[in-house]
């Protein structure tokens, strides 16, 4: 579940049938923390309260190194206030253009909730590149490509969600067949 139809688009793609995802448009407070898993946690829990059936959420940041890791866990609202170009603009200069991204997985149940995280390493470009994915896609290289120039399915094979939901299926595969309870 997830109110982002990219983010729907790209879970399902990555699970390729074997897990059904549904895009279920939900209403969820902005919880505020400074990590990413608490945010999770917070919207796992609401929204399984709300529906009452398992399910799961994702959040995710976007830590900037020269930008002391903002825009962090605030990255959805700095993209839509700032956007690509504003997040140049405050690199205009700078040496280090490190970042990463860390997407943390909230698996919710009538047994709680658990957390599955995934991370990748990259640089932040000085122009945007690439017609493919959405948000920081575009200015966020790994190795010589942007994730906006790389087709979904290489995308999924090694992006920062693609990480998380990989330690979700891993475990869920597990869960189902009574090792992991």
């Amino acid at each position: 579940m997830t109110g982002n139809p990219h983010k729907a688009t790209e879970m399902a793609a990555f699970f390729m049938g074997t897990v059904e995802v549904e895009h279920i448009s939900l209403e969820i407070p902005e919880y505020r923390d400074d990590e990413v898993g608490p945010i999770a946690r917070e919207k796992g829990r609401y929204a399984y309260d709300f529906l009452g059936r398992p399910l799961i959420v994702d959040d995710t940041g976007f830590m900037v190194s020269a930008l002391a890791g903002f825009p962090g866990p605030y990255a959805a609202y700095v993209y839509r206030t700032l956007g690509n170009d504003g997040i140049l603009r405050l690199l205009e200069g700078a040496a280090d253009r490190s970042a990463h991204f860390i997407t943390v997985i909230a698996y919710a149940d009538e047994d709680g909730i658990r957390l599955f995280e995934g991370r990748l390493d990259g640089t932040i470009t000085t122009a945007p590149r690439g017609d493919a994915g959405f948000g920081y896609d575009p200015i966020f290289a790994v190795g010589n490509r942007t994730l906006a120039e790389l087709p979904l399915a290489e995308k999924n094979r090694f992006s920062h969600r693609a990480r998380a939901l990989a330690a979700f299926r891993e475990w869920y595969t597990g869960m189902r067949h009574g090792e992991n309870r």
